[in-house]
């Protein structure tokens, strides 16, 4: 199994990449869902919202549970 370390900075630098895409930052959104490490979720969310909008935040999250596979974490 592998699993996302660091996942609240790794977010957050990629979120900063101007590279980045919504599709890039939702498949780092769902291993970190599923990350035993904790999750600033709300310093991760708020950098979304600032970086895409309100709805970028939904469309991640939504691209995010889509990505995890069916038994979930």
């Amino acid at each position: 199994m592998i699993e996302l370390a660091n996942c609240t900075n790794t977010l957050l630098n990629t979120i900063a990449m101007s590279k980045a895409k919504q599709k890039d930052i939702a498949i780092i959104y769902a291993m970190a869902l599923c990350s035993s490490e904790s999750v600033d979720w709300k310093k991760v969310n708020n950098a979304i919202i600032t970086r895409w909008s309100r709805s970028g935040l939904e469309r991640i999250k939504k691209l995010a549970w889509r990505t995890l596979p069916n038994e979930e974490c």
